[in-house]
């Protein structure tokens, strides 16, 4: 099993995501519950995936006042979520607030402190995009970055960005803030609507810890296969 790969369940089915996990139980060590498949499965979701061996990844991305997402981060740390995310832009207050409820929340529970990361910029933007949207001064890199930093400040493990972006967050950040890539397409699949994408194997190499992939796995005719396809990838076979 490698714990570095993250299978996004995007779907809303059911059926489909219990046969999917399934599949891929022995190969893959964590799971991505996004809107689709937290409406889909809801809070019964966490003691199944536990009670199979898998680690959970709740991408809500939460962005909201301090006490709200406070409050949210700490439900779902109390129900076991291993891996929580939010967005970076909601501000160094909010993610300290999240910081603190979440560690006690775990503390109450006597389970571990859940992996907490910011979001940078989503890898469906490229730099046209990010200037028409948010006409920054900052390039899109730099603003990766400063959201890196912000996202270390606060207390927080690490951030969600694009693989393009790892090197700066990591001589920014250091080696021990984790980086969890997605935009991750193999050189077999379709791109979809990223744009700021890499290779599995150019991720691991650039030296993501995590990477995510859904489509590329999910909707292939054998997810088994395409997973285990990824994982040599990213093993450099």
């Amino acid at each position: 099993m490698d714990n570095r790969l993250i299978v996004a369940l995007d779907t809303d089915d059911d059926e489909e995501i219990i046969w999917l996990s399934g599949t891929l139980m022995d190969i893959v060590g964590w799971f991505k519950m996004g809107f689709q498949a937290f409406s889909a499965l809801g809070m019964e979701a966490f003691p199944w995936f536990e009670q199979n061996g898998h680690n959970t990844f709740v991408d809500l991305k939460f962005h909201d006042i301090p006490n709200t997402v406070a409050r949210d981060v700490s439900t779902m740390t109390k129900h076991g979520a291993n891996m929580i995310n939010m967005h970076a832009s909601g501000g160094l207050e909010m993610m300290q607030a999240a910081r603190s409820r979440a560690d006690d929340a775990a503390y109450k529970a006597r389970i571990p402190n859940p992996i907490l990361l910011g979001v940078t910029i989503l890898t469906s933007m490229d730099e046209m995009g990010f200037q028409s949207n948010f006409g920054s001064e900052r390039q899109l890199s730099e603003q990766v970055v400063y959201l890196a930093k912000l996202t270390k400040e606060a207390g927080l493990d690490g951030v969600v960005a694009s693989p393009l972006e790892i090197e700066p967050i990591r001589k920014a950040c250091g080696d021990n803030f984790l980086i969890v890539t997605p935009g991750i397409r193999p050189k077999w699949a379709d791109p979809g609507d990223q744009r700021r994408i890499t290779t599995p194997a150019e991720a691991i190499n650039r030296g993501a810890d995590f990477i995510v992939v859904g489509r590329p796995i999910i909707e292939a005719e054998d997810p088994l296969e395409a997973a285990e396809k990824i994982l040599d990838e990213m093993r450099g076979m």
